[in-house]
């Protein structure tokens, strides 16, 4: 079976060290905030460089909304299964189910040891994972009668109360390499979590068809388990080697590996920033259309259709439990804070036909009495010739950005948030420009700068086109547009001044006895010009970019 059929997920591998404990924090909410579905952190209690992985990941659950986690992979001999399935389920609770299990059988293990666990041979390994696993379903399983009974080699419990049951049907995931432990993974496990580097050529295809294989003995379907996968490599602007090159090529060769090897999750360990940011807003989007466009294909031709009928699902390899989508989903409880809130999230397609992309209305509010423009004084560009319709692909680019666009939105909703901690004190104001600092409304190239960065990669992939900066085009395409693009690059230099306020703002917080009323003053100011700037750009360039294309 070459596609599972399961729908594409995308994550971030993170180091959990502790030399700038505010440092992961800030990668995973960039995770979130870039578009990925999933983060993940190294495990390795022994390592005293390191934040203990399960502290990390509550921390970084209340400091997130969408994102899901998970250990990669949970370190089994030094966290016993029965006290870590109530920790996996308390978290799960906590989070409004946002957490699954990657768990292994054990490495490094002079480590191990050195920290009270036993030393287990390969096949010791295998047995006490399988003793693990049923001991933390047992635990979650609260609908089942009597306590849990599992008397094995290296764990036991019996009798222990089950529960709490977690929110959601957390996925056990494996990281799995030799024969007994991908059998162990078709018949136990809700994924297969290896890491390419530790991967040979041809070990893709035989490590599915052995977890095939043990899937049917045990009378499973093979989709049952979801192929993850650990990758690493490097931008450039010329492709070198396998995932080395630019992110068209990178797209190209994640979207063979899905269609040719059956992975259907990828997730990068980086810990650099723009990496983050390249693999959520360009190689995850134009992978994902590559998949696709593939997979319709296939669909339209019976003779080439994958031999499971599938369809794709979400994070768990079921349709019931599909990632969350929305940005905005508040938590139980959770009460409104009256701050922007993080848009919700639209849809990735619009159909053709007439223009369908609606632009994000300017709601009229404004919190501060400082007017850095004159709203009214800006252009308007030529109005769509009424009859015109659009492909599916032209709609594409133009909501490619408004979703950009509500990316910017929600990182604004997040700096409101840390002012707010700022001013309880949960946290110091030199975390929250740690933070600050780590959105791509501070880098140089924002707003349309990224649109343009990302989409035009995008569009590469299919057309293979030279990437051009998106202004230069649009006037020589349209020159009736000019006076609205001089307007919208002149607010650029301004909300970039504002930014900077903003950060002064943080500094003189600390100096000064009463510093909060300034802080959020210049937060304020932020809301007013970039909600007010978005709204305006979505408003006059939205269709163009369908008409005229980005290249």
């Amino acid at each position: 079976m070459s596609d599972y059929g399961h729908e594409l997920a995308f994550g971030s591998f993170l180091t959990p060290g502790n030399a700038d404990p505010a440092r992961p924090v800030g990668l995973a909410m960039l995770s979130e905030q870039v578009g990925l579905d999933l983060v993940t952190f190294q495990d390795h209690p022994y390592q005293p460089a390191f934040l203990d992985t399960w502290t990390l990941m509550s921390f970084v659950a209340a400091r997130t909304e969408r994102v899901r986690l998970a250990a990669n992979v949970t370190n089994l001999p030094l966290r016993p299964p029965a006290v870590l399935a109530r920790s996996v389920a308390s978290l799960d609770l906590l989070s409004d189910g946002r957490i699954e299990l990657g768990l292994g059988a054990g490495a490094f293990w002079d480590g191990i040891e050195a920290m009270g666990g036993r030393r287990l041979s390969p096949g010791q390994g295998v047995q006490a994972l399988t003793e693990a696993i049923e001991i933390i379903r047992q635990i979650w399983d609260t609908e089942a009668r009597g306590g849990v009974r599992v008397d094995g080699e290296f764990h036991r419990a019996v009798g222990a109360k089950r529960g709490p049951a977690p929110a959601h049907d957390v996925r056990i995931w494996l990281g799995a390499y030799k024969p007994r432990m991908l059998a162990l993974t078709g018949r136990l496990a809700d994924g297969w979590l290896p890491s390419l580097s530790n991967l040979q050529p041809g070990d893709l295809a035989k490590g599915n068809a052995l977890i095939d294989e043990a899937a049917a003995a045990a009378g499973r379907s093979p989709t049952e388990v979801r192929r993850l996968l650990n990758i690493n490599g490097r931008f450039a602007a010329t492709g070198r080697a396998q995932l080395h090159g630019p992110a068209e090529q990178w797209a190209e060769e994640l979207a063979d590996l899905t269609l040719a090897e059956g992975i259907s999750t990828f997730i990068l360990a980086s810990d650099d920033p723009d990496d983050l940011r390249r693999f959520g807003a360009e190689v995850a989007p134009a992978t994902r259309e590559l998949v696709a466009a593939e997979r319709a294909r296939r669909s339209a031709r019976p003779d080439t259709t994958d031999p499971a009928g599938t369809v794709p699902t979400g994070l768990g390899g079921r349709p019931e439990d599909q990632p969350r989508n929305s940005a905005t989903a508040t938590r139980p409880g959770q009460p409104s804070t009256g701050r922007p809130e993080q848009p919700a999230a639209r849809p990735a397609r619009v159909a053709a036909g007439p223009f369908a992309v609606v632009p994000t209305p300017d709601d009229g509010v404004r919190r501060s009495g400082v007017r850095v423009w004159d709203e009214s004084a800006r252009p308007t560009g030529p109005a769509p010739e009424p009859d015109r319709t659009y492909t599916a692909h032209e709609q594409a680019g133009a909501q490619h950005l408004v979703q950009v666009h509500d990316g910017l939105r929600a990182e604004l909703a997040q700096i409101h948030d840390l002012v707010e901690q700022v001013a309880t004190g949960l946290i110091d104001v030199g975390t929250a420009r740690s933070h600050i600092n780590t959105m791509t409304m501070r880098q140089n190239k924002w707003t349309l700068g990224t649109y343009c960065e990302s989409y035009c990669r995008i569009v590469t992939t299919h057309h293979t086109i030279e990437d051009q900066s998106l202004f230069p085009h649009l006037r020589r395409a349209d020159p009736r547009l000019a006076p609205v693009i001089d307007r919208l690059e002149s607010e650029h230099h301004a909300i970039h001044d504002v930014l900077e306020g903003v950060d002064r703002a943080l500094v003189a917080f600390v100096a000064t006895t009463d510093g909060m009323a300034e802080l959020r003053a210049a937060v304020d100011l932020l809301s007013d010009t970039l909600l007010s700037h978005l709204s305006y750009e979505e408003r006059e360039l939205v269709e163009p970019i369908a008409r005229l294309g980005a290249h």
